[in-house]
């Protein structure tokens, strides 16, 4: 008889409560996202207003549409500098502000010409949105929190954008040449509030120990832990991070050895980023990058922007019925993100964007077939073709917002470290925004060129690419501390900083950690 014991079962830790200060933190740090959300959306109803108002063209229109995320490249880019300079909070109040303008000079616009000015203006108030408010809700979002938090900025974003298509909905019946303009000025209204309500928020406390205010950041990080212990813990690695050695006190010397470091650091930084990074650092870079790339090369936001004319293609031909099926876009949108909201922290990153890239290559390909197939027929026996297409249209809507939509940008905020994270954040939503800007701009065109159905076929191949590289490239982050999640791309215990210059032992295979 074997007298090996038999194993107990253990009990799985149960999860803390949500922590209700972190809680409100990033509740008005997303809030800024339901500007960018507005803002793209309303344009998919101002649009057909403005062309008839203002005898503009097809090409016109899309390089409107579109070149607020080129744009929005200017404002993504200046947050990284200015969230390091201002601080991240100060860095959403002047989102805010810059929102503020661009609706009003878009709401007021006599021509073409200063549409344009105020889509520019308003574009740079998208980058700085996008940008700011991941980074600071992971950088005050507890460790057993942060997926679910952090997801809050897009959840935040498909409401704005469900308000952008309410909106076209409301004010349709207007005279033609107020129905755009109000539509534009509405979204002049809640940057006031948020800039205001913006300011009752802490500031980041990695950005406070980057400044040297210890006791700062400590007095954030025990608002919003889970408990006492956390708080030492996580000040103790951004602490390290930062370049503070352990048992140095928190008070001169440790300002001192920030403020020695504070020169070199903004000089560093793109270097290491662009011209001199570190293996761990390019693998960041490729994951991070990567999956900017992908969430927008798949066309979503042309089915944002351009779902009337999607619609009217599936056989809904007025402006108001056509408006009013929009408004099924932005409730998909917004009604299937809690999804991955609840599972962020549950089942992990991975599974969320593998099951999200896989649903979406699906409808694309559904959508693509269903519009050819249409293509092909009478219009007397397309209505059934008609249906399969708009439903193909809002599961791949769906799938996107359960999980690549809000995952992309909780992931991007996690892997970089500390001293790389500002600008490296930046980048991405630079790349994010470019992309975004490539296919809004360029769809009408592309559809004339390869037909609906073409262009939903290569939007298809995109997303079908995507997956493939998601699988081998991005690693699982949940659970750990963001100060932690850097070793997953090969840094070693032993270093102190993927960023710098130190000691390289042979990383980790990343394909490997990846499929753990």
């Amino acid at each position: 008889m074997s007298t090996d014991a038999v194993p107990v079962a253990v009990v799985p830790a149960k999860r803390p409560p949500i922590n209700k200060y972190a809680f409100a933190c990033a509740l008005l740090a997303s809030m800024n996202s339901v500007l960018l959300g507005y803002d793209i959306s309303v344009m998919s109803g101002a649009q057909l207003f403005m062309k008839e108002d203002l005898k503009i063209t097809d090409t016109q229109i899309e390089i409107l549409a579109g070149v607020i995320n080129i744009y929005s490249l200017f404002g993504s880019l200046a947050a990284g500098f200015t969230s390091d300079w201002l601080g991240r909070r100060y860095t959403m109040v002047l989102a805010a502000a810059i929102f503020f303008t661009g609706a009003i000079l878009m709401g007021l616009a006599p021509d073409y010409a200063i549409l344009m000015v105020g889509r520019f203006v308003a574009g740079v108030g998208v980058g700085f949105a996008l940008m700011i408010a991941p980074v600071y809700t992971a950088e005050v979002a507890p460790t057993s929190a942060r997926g679910f938090l952090t997801s809050f900025p897009e959840v935040f974003n498909n409401f704005g954008i469900l308000l952008g298509y309410v909106s076209n909905f409301a004010f349709a019946r207007l005279p033609v040449h107020l129905s755009w303009r109000a539509m534009f000025l509405v979204g002049a209204v809640p940057p006031v509030f948020l800039g205001v309500a913006v300011l009752a928020m802490p500031e980041s406390p990695r950005w406070l120990v980057m400044r040297g205010r210890i006791e700062d950041a400590r007095r954030v990080l025990q608002k919003t832990s889970d408990s006492p212990a956390e708080a030492e813990e996580r000040l103790l690695d951004i602490k390290k991070a930062v370049g503070i050695p352990e048992g140095v006190s928190d008070a001169d010397d440790a300002v001192a050895i920030v403020r020695a470091n504070k020169g070199s650091h903004s000089e560093g930084v793109w270097k290491e980023l662009l011209i001199n990074p570190s293996r761990p650092v390019r693998r960041m870079l490729v994951a991070g990058l990567g999956l900017m790339f992908i969430q927008q090369a798949t066309g979503v936001d042309c089915v944002v922007m351009y779902s009337p004319r999607v619609f009217e293609r599936a056989g809904i031909k007025s402006k108001t019925n056509s408006l009013g099926a929009s408004m099924a876009v932005g409730a998909c949108k917004t009604f299937f993100i809690p999804i991955s909201t609840l599972l962020l922290d549950r089942i992990g990153r991975r599974p969320l964007l593998l099951a999200s890239g896989g649903g979406m290559t699906i409808f694309l390909f559904t959508l693509a077939t269903s519009l050819l197939m249409m293509d092909r027929r009478p219009k007397g026996e397309a209505t059934a073709l008609g249906a399969v297409s708009i439903a193909a249209m809002l599961s791949f809507v769906a799938s996107f917002a359960s999980g690549m939509g809000p995952v992309a940008w909780v992931y991007c905020s996690e892997i970089y470290p500390l001293r790389l994270r500002a600008q490296a954040a930046a980048l991405g939503t630079g790349l994010n925004r470019i992309m975004s800007g490539a296919t809004t701009m360029s769809f009408l065109s592309l559809s004339n060129s390869i037909t609906i159905a073409g262009s939903f076929y290569l939007y298809a191949c995109i997303a079908a690419a995507g997956w493939v590289f998601m699988y081998f490239f991005l690693p699982e982050t949940m659970g750990k501390s963001l100060e932690d999640t850097v070793k997953l791309f090969g840094k070693d215990a032993d270093d102190e900083d993927v960023g710098g210059r130190h000691e390289r032992k042979k990383p980790t295979e990343l394909g490997a950690q990846a499929q753990q």
